[in-house]
């Protein structure tokens, strides 16, 4: 009977990016499968962010001068959180792509098994949205940001990752 090889799959991904890579049966670095983007994500996020900044910054505290060095210490305004939770919702739906991408490669046999390295909050929304059959792929997952990381330095951090301390 012989013997087949078994399609290891790395998924390294944060909120804007998911990197799909092909572990090599024998030794070697990871090797790039595919690449899905949000290409909006970091430029609605970066300008949530810099409109929530601008809307701290004009919110003073009552009674302030104009001109004084008092006038950031304001408190946030309800408004200011608006930008925070955007960003949620954008990570959450690409989590949710992800997901339902992971799923149609594991239905068209595509991979065998499924590491996640992941930036820690994306990793969360990436749990809640995996399937239960693709959940049963996953031999290890870690809340780590490598998305910016080339190939053979995501191997070898996975590698001591995996390597247990001589004791």
């Amino acid at each position: 009977m012989p013997v087949t090889e078994k399609t290891n799959w790395v998924l390294v991904a944060d909120e804007a990016i998911a990197r799909i890579l092909r572990k090599p049966e024998l030794m070697g670095d990871l090797e790039p499968v595919e690449e899905m983007t949000d290409p909006d994500a970091h430029a609605r996020g970066a300008d949530l962010r810099n409109d929530a900044v601008g809307r701290r910054a004009g919110s003073a505290p009552q009674g302030s001068q104009q001109n004084s060095p008092h006038r950031l210490r304001g408190t946030a305004s309800a408004t200011a959180s608006a930008g925070e939770s955007e960003l949620h919702l954008e990570a959450d739906g690409f989590a949710r792509r992800v997901a339902a991408h992971l799923d149609q490669a594991l239905q068209q046999k595509r991979f065998d098994t499924l590491k996640i390295v992941a930036a820690p909050r994306f990793l969360g929304l990436l749990r809640k949205h995996v399937s239960k059959q693709v959940a049963a792929t996953i031999t290890d997952t870690l809340n780590k940001d490598y998305i910016h990381m080339k190939n053979d330095e995501i191997t070898r951090r996975l590698d001591e990752a995996s390597t247990p301390d001589p004791a």
